[in-house]
């Protein structure tokens, strides 16, 4: 079998992190994967090279033996260079026996996840599909209630595929949601990838949000705050409550609100909380009797 240089063919240095070999992968696999190149035997001989490559640059055990080893890393098993113990015998041609490159690469790649050989068929190769990703903003109204949506893909023959994804309620920004078997489809009668539904929260006019909790400013009358009395609070779908404002609230107190935040993804029915600043609202205009009663007011507090 003819040595390659995996970190060449995926185009990265020797020293790479695990995430720059991840992300060298996942944009050659793209590129060059079957679905993008239909026909194409060099783009599927190229999609294989680079699968055989991550499968062993991410894998630590496999690739230390290989940074250490070279073109021999699989003959150093567990037994180390004496001999096959936890490894493979030295035939004299292939590392397998005899087998051919199939058979290197269902060993290579067996219990691998993602686009991986899943059997092998008298047609060749079986590979399942890769995992697709899409965006999606939604509303902070649809995070708290729920929602869908409607994405379009063309299958490899061109024909239009439609999929429809639920969102649940609670999801936020960088919440997945994957729904099994609409992603890439696979090579050879191999399964169909999953899709994943990468969400984005549009920020909201009206609350801040922390977690499952929810944050408001809501301006109150000065004379409710230094009297007391209470104020209606708008809360997150649609209804109010009135919350009682104590005499003498000074401005910028927050009050909290159990239990009217943000469902929380795996257990909707419970929800986080409120929080509501309270701002004073202060008169634009006074009229002549209103003006001599705050300055008769500060006088007496002068006093």
């Amino acid at each position: 079998m003819e040595y390659r240089d995996y970190y060449q063919v995926l185009g990265v240095e020797r020293s790479a992190s695990d995430a720059e070999i991840k992300k060298a992968y996942r944009k050659l696999a793209r590129q060059y994967h079957p679905d993008i190149n239909p026909g194409n035997t060099a783009a599927e001989a190229k999609f294989k090279e680079i699968n055989e490559a991550y499968e062993v640059l991410s894998d630590k055990e496999k690739r230390e033996k290989y940074d250490r080893f070279g073109r021999d890393w699989q003959r150093y098993g567990a037994g180390g260079a004496g001999g096959p113990a936890g490894g493979w015998a030295d035939t004299g041609g292939s590392p397998f026996g005899g087998g051919d490159f199939s058979d290197f690469f269902e060993t290579l790649f067996g219990g691998a996840a993602g686009a991986r050989p899943s059997a092998r068929g008298a047609g060749g190769l079986r590979m399942d599909g890769q995992p697709v990703e899409h965006e999606a903003e939604i509303t902070l109204e649809e995070a708290f209630s729920g929602t869908q949506r409607v994405l379009q893909f063309s299958n490899p023959n061109g024909s239009p595929r439609t999929i429809t994804v639920k969102v649940p309620p609670g999801v936020e920004t960088g919440s997945r949601v994957r729904v099994a078997g609409e992603g890439a489809p696979g090579i050879g009668g191999g399964r169909r990838g999953d899709l994943f539904l990468i969400v984005k929260v549009l920020p909201d006019s009206r609350y801040e949000r922390r977690g499952d909790d929810l944050e408001a400013a809501v301006p109150v009358d000065m004379f409710t705050m230094m009297l007391g009395g209470t104020a209606r609070v708008p809360i997150i779908g649609g209804k109010t409550v009135t919350l009682s404002v104590p005499a003498g609230t000074q401005n910028g107190r927050k009050f909290r609100i159990s239990g009217q935040g943000m469902p929380r993804l795996r257990a909707p029915e419970t929800r986080g909380d409120l929080y509501v600043k309270l701002e004073a609202q202060l008169p634009t205009r006074l009229s002549e009797r209103e003006r001599e009663l705050v300055e008769e007011l500060q006088r007496v507090r002068q006093s």
